[in-house]
């Protein structure tokens, strides 16, 4: 199991951002998927015609959001963790990524991943 850690910038005040990563609707114009999201603790999430899916866990409104994700018959004994924390930055939000518990095989794909459709898909959605 391997971790990864990465800041972003995107060019969106907090609240913004904030939203993007957790209404459907929003997320639906980023990604071009219906998404299943909900700011609910507990319920479960699907993005990318279900190739993301896992479990809401903690949320603070315009400033966190932690997530399970599911990799298979690994989730119970040691859960693979989606930390993103939102600060205010001059140039709109920094963005602090922790994924924690990737399986090794999925490494590579997960940072491809994260790097160019997820932040990669916000990051040129918030360009001018």
């Amino acid at each position: 199991m391997k971790d990864y850690k990465k800041h972003f910038i995107l060019a969106a005040p907090p609240e913004e951002v904030y939203a993007a990563l957790t209404n459907p609707a929003t997320i639906q114009l980023w990604t071009g998927e219906v998404a299943e999201m909900s700011t609910e603790p507990g319920s479960e999430f699907a993005l990318w015609e279900e190739s993301i899916v896992g479990r809401n866990l903690e949320f603070e409104e315009g400033k966190k959001i932690v997530q399970q994700w599911y990799f298979g018959e690994e989730e119970d004994e040691n859960p693979s963790i989606v930390t993103i924390k939102l600060h205010p930055s001059p140039k709109g939000t920094d963005v602090e990524l922790r994924h924690t518990n990737i399986p090794d095989e999925a490494y590579e794909d997960m940072v491809a991943g994260w790097n160019e459709q997820y932040f990669g898909s916000l990051i040129d959605f918030y360009k001018d």
